[in-house]
């Protein structure tokens, strides 16, 4: 492993020997339009491991993505190499379903501290919920990014992070009820507690998500990648195309079928994804909104 691969995965062309909010804010941004988010494994017989080489070698050198607890492992790995000060933290994701955070933490993030401050660097939590620049953590601030005002609120032993949206415009009428879009302009989207964790902590969640018939992951199969403008996803067969238009209020989601076989091509076009087995798309009942 090396971060001269890493950068030229994600087109980070330097300073590389500086270790600030700018540096930050720049690896942070290029990764989410580099590296996408996707649980494709799951339905392709591969197994995930928090082997961090393992993780190396599919996100960087094997042209994929991947969940959290790779895209953010290998994230953590590469800021402490440049030299960022960064711990890892267990976070739970909101479930509206039961209306309240789930119980075990299943999504990992990071928090980087520069100058005294600190900050959330999360680069894997995909879609509209995406951010695309580290936020500070401090309590109660609006932080508006490109998909919406983000903010971080101290609730005494945990910290809430929420976002509010825009209204989503849905192009093809035959998506306009569909279960994929977004309805809710603020809702949350996780909570988390300062405590340290190591990778170890993750192993039996990983199991879980990958192998429980009740998980989202092994539910659906899910890719998205962000854009300048917006991000695209791929859940099951249905292909969207996301446009933030932040002055008009809206959000522009072009929703379509695609066949199987078109997959390979959509795969590799659109989020320069390449698999080496079949993968058999999924997107049976859950509870997930893009």
């Amino acid at each position: 492993m090396n971060l001269e691969e890493y950068f030229q995965r994600i087109g980070f062309d330097g300073p590389f020997d500086r270790v600030d909010l700018a540096a930050l804010r720049s690896i942070h941004k290029l990764h989410v339009m580099s590296i996408p988010f996707e649980n494709l494994s799951v339905h392709c017989g591969e197994w995930i491991t928090m082997d961090l080489e393992a993780i190396f070698q599919k996100l960087v050198r094997s042209s994929r993505g991947g969940w959290c607890l790779e895209n953010n492992y290998l994230f953590g790995w590469v800021l402490r190499e440049m030299g960022f000060s960064v711990t890892m933290l267990g976070s739970r994701v909101f479930n509206s379903v039961i209306d309240d955070f789930a119980p075990g933490e299943e999504h990992l993030i990071n928090m980087v501290e520069i100058d005294g401050k600190a900050y959330i660097a999360d680069v894997s939590f995909g879609v509209s919920s995406q951010i695309w620049e580290p936020l500070e953590l401090i309590s109660g601030k609006d932080q508006p990014q490109a998909a919406g005002v983000f903010r971080l609120t101290n609730k005494g032993n945990i910290w809430v992070l929420e976002k509010t949206g825009r209204k989503p415009e849905v192009i093809n009428p035959e998506f306009s009820k569909s279960s994929l879009v977004n309805k809710m302009q603020t809702y949350q989207i996780y909570c988390f507690n300062l405590d340290p964790r190591e990778a170890e902590n993750f192993q039996a969640k990983s199991h879980t998500l990958q192998t429980d018939p009740a998980s989202l992951f092994t539910n659906k199969s899910i890719l998205s990648l962000q854009t300048p403008t917006g991000f695209k996803a791929l859940v099951g067969l249905i292909y969207s195309e996301v446009t933030y238009k932040d002055e008009e209020g809206v959000d522009v989601l072009d929703m379509r079928y695609i066949t199987e076989d078109e997959l390979d091509q959509v795969l590799k076009e659109q989020f320069n994804v390449r698999l080496q087995n079949k993968m058999k798309p999924a997107n049976r009942k859950a509870c997930y909104t893009i």
